[in-house]
């Protein structure tokens, strides 16, 4: 079977979400072919897994003057705060991977990590969904299966700030101190710390490359029931108070 391939594309949190869901929902109804995508964030953004609370984890208000917009993801998984990276997804039925969640999430960033080795960078698997050069992640990722499909989607960072990032989450004020600052950057890494020289078109390439190997690939865009279906679900569901607040 065919898979398509989604070129990158810079959206909104909401309509990244709402993307994906609008793609899971036409493979399950056999409308659309198994879909590998890329895409970042305009403007930075923070999601939050599917089972957290809002107010526990994101400070609203420095979110609010940032303009930095929270969103609910389908997937489970922490809050997750995008600004500098590349951000992947696959969908494609569930029967095309493994049911131990475990053994699928190895399969998936095995090809990122296959994509990292053509830039150059040694990365392993961390179980249960991260991917690390030495100690230090450079990438996390989240997944659910809905209506026979398999959605993970995951981040590649091409920079990281740290404190830009603890600003915006509900952390303790010892933890925004410099102190402990110095001390996270010591466990996670990204791209650019890797190889300064490294352009995100190399990154995307690498990727599309990486997914492209073993399968019949051809270069799609999201169909006009996909997109209009996505910009409902947006609407509907990622932009309104009731998704993103705290879970009944």
């Amino acid at each position: 079977m065919k898979w398509r391939f989604l070129p990158f594309e810079m959206h909104a949190a909401a309509m990244n979400m709402a993307i994906d869901e609008s793609i899971l929902e036409h493979i399950s109804e056999g409308k659309a072919k198994p879909t590998v995508r890329l895409y970042g964030w305009n403007p930075a953004a923070i999601t939050i897994g599917n089972f957290q609370c809002r107010e526990d984890e994101v400070d609203m208000n420095a979110c609010k003057e940032a303009g930095v917009p929270v969103v609910r993801r389908i997937t489970g998984g922490g809050a997750v705060f995008h600004e500098h990276e590349i951000t992947y997804s696959i969908l494609a039925p569930e029967t095309f991977f493994p049911k131990h969640i475990q053994q699928s999430y190895q399969i998936i960033c095995g090809v990122v990590i296959e994509a990292l080795d053509k830039l150059g960078i040694a990365a392993q698997y961390r179980p249960i969904n991260d991917i690390v050069v030495g100690s230090r992640k450079i990438s996390g990722s989240a997944q659910t299966r809905r209506k026979g499909v398999l959605l993970q989607h995951g981040t590649i960072l091409l920079d990281v700030n740290i404190a830009k990032m603890f600003s915006l989450l509900t952390i303790s004020k010892e933890k925004i101190s410099d102190k402990y600052v110095q001390s996270v950057k010591k466990l996670v890494t990204s791209l650019l710390e890797q190889n300064e020289k490294l352009k995100e078109e190399q990154v995307i390439d690498a990727l599309m490359e990486a997914f492209s190997e073993g399968k019949q690939v051809e270069i799609g865009r999201l169909s006009k029931e996909e997109f209009t279906r996505a910009h409902y679900i947006m609407k509907s569901k990622y932009e309104t108070e009731e998704w993103n607040n705290c879970r009944k």
